[in-house]
């Protein structure tokens, strides 16, 4: 996620990448390491592939993904030879660098969530702040627009998307709202949505437009985001080297909860019966070890306030599991 501000005496923006030093240092890009072959899971305007490519040798490589066209298109001005920018989901990764003939990464970094450059333009139709169409797709080529669902999903299934994926205890009251509002003209515009959650919701957090976790819930459902967050979870692991590191870098508590998860779940593993004649060395081992949880700092926060939110959970591959165990 970055910030974008205006750059003085222009209508051009700066893009300021979160925990980008941070999460760039946790792959350990030095010495032997520094000619490997590494991921940017969504390349957004560049920060981390750029930083990534400064501290890479001459034999390094990238490989990037992202979903949108626009950042497809900033990626391809990119004039290096060891980089290369796929236009998909993360979740690909492994059937796009097995077409490319990479079969293990000394490194990857995902960086969750939406843009700033996405939020800021209202075309997109991400922002309850300002009026555009009611698209949220993060790929504007393919799949249903947030207008085009709005209009026609069930009222059982605006509430329960609503409420699971925004987290917002009055989804019954926004979705009877939204099936209300659609009967008699259709939902077209982001500031529509925006007022129709506004009358629904009852009581607002303090500092929190309430049209907050709506717009939310109804982004992650149209991008499929924790779908692709688990099988891109899945699949980044599955290409760790041993010794490889994963960085990733959420911004809501769905995101954050499920990359927690997982990587304990790497981490950890059920150990028999101490009774047993079983020696140390048989012993099942974990297959990953977490490095760091990592929170921007005070001045980061201060410079760029919807850092406020990100977590960095850092953790290391130990090793290929044995045969027969499960991955």
């Amino acid at each position: 996620m970055t910030e974008t501000r205006p750059v003085p005496g222009s209508m051009e923006y700066q893009h300021r990448t979160v925990l980008l030093d941070e999460a760039v240092d946790a792959l350990e890009l030095s010495g032997e390491r520094a000619n490997g072959t590494y991921i940017d899971g969504t390349f957004g305007r560049g920060g981390h592939s750029r930083l990534i490519l400064s501290r890479l040798g001459p034999q390094g490589r990238l490989v990037a993904f992202d979903k949108d066209p626009q950042a497809i298109a900033t990626a391809q001005e990119v004039q290096d030879p060891r980089f290369t920018i796929v236009h998909d989901s993360f979740a690909t990764m492994h059937d796009a660098l097995d077409a490319r003939g990479i079969s293990q990464v000394d490194g990857i970094l995902l960086d969750l969530g939406i843009s700033s450059p996405q939020v800021d333009d209202a075309t997109r139709g991400f922002s309850f702040r300002q009026d555009g169409p009611l698209d949220m797709r993060m790929d504007t080529t393919r799949g249903m627009s947030a207008a085009e669902w709005v209009a026609t999903a069930p009222e059982q299934q605006l509430e329960k998307v609503i409420r699971d994926y925004g987290e917002e205890r009055f989804a019954f009251q926004i979705a009877k709202a939204i099936v209300a509002r659609r009967a008699i003209q259709p939902i077209s515009t982001t500031r529509e949505l925006a007022a129709i959650v506004a009358d629904a919701v009852k009581t607002r957090e303090k500092g929190k437009d309430p049209a907050t976790r709506t717009f939310q819930a109804i982004r992650i459902f149209i991008n499929q985001e924790l779908e692709d967050l688990e099988a891109g979870l899945n699949a980044a692991y599955a290409m760790l080297a041993p010794g490889a590191r994963m960085s990733v870098i959420s911004f809501h508590s769905l995101e954050d909860r499920m990359v927690k998860q997982f990587l304990a779940s790497k981490a950890k593993v059920a150990q028999p019966d101490r009774r047993l004649p079983i020696r140390a060395v048989d012993l099942p081992q974990p297959l990953m070890k977490l490095v760091a949880k990592i929170k921007p700092s005070d001045l980061e926060v201060e410079a760029n306030p919807r850092a406020r939110s990100a977590v960095l959970r850092v953790a290391e591959r130990l090793g290929a599991a044995k045969a027969g165990a499960p991955a």
